[in-house]
């Protein structure tokens, strides 16, 4: 297995306010789902960047995923061509919109 991927931005930005939900996060998505062996890590970046354009997310979250994809060995042709693949189930517009975050974490 590679190295663990652990997360704190749960506790660190909604701790106080939202305790469960930043154990949720930080304990189950990033320290349990994230870890889990099935998928390699690479692959569950490529699945996320996909899920979020889907569902119409161009923001943080997507530019933080984004750069989590790169900084796991998703190459500039790679992301290319799966935003454009997933354009064409998910809409153009989101195409769009997720080529320019692309474009800046790739630079």
């Amino acid at each position: 297995m590679s190295e663990r991927i652990k997360q704190t931005a749960g506790r660190e930005q909604l701790g106080d306010f939202a305790p469960m939900f930043a154990h949720l996060n930080d304990d189950v998505l990033f320290g349990e789902v994230w870890n889990e062996e099935a998928i390699d890590v690479k692959t569950k970046c490529i699945i996320t960047v996909v899920s979020l354009m889907a569902s119409g997310i161009a923001d943080s979250s997507l530019t933080y995923h984004l750069v989590n994809a790169k900084n796991n060995g998703v190459t500039k042709e790679e992301i290319a061509a799966i935003i454009t693949h997933a354009t064409m189930y998910c809409g153009w517009p989101k195409g769009w919109a997720v080529f320019r975050l692309a474009q800046e974490v790739w630079k």
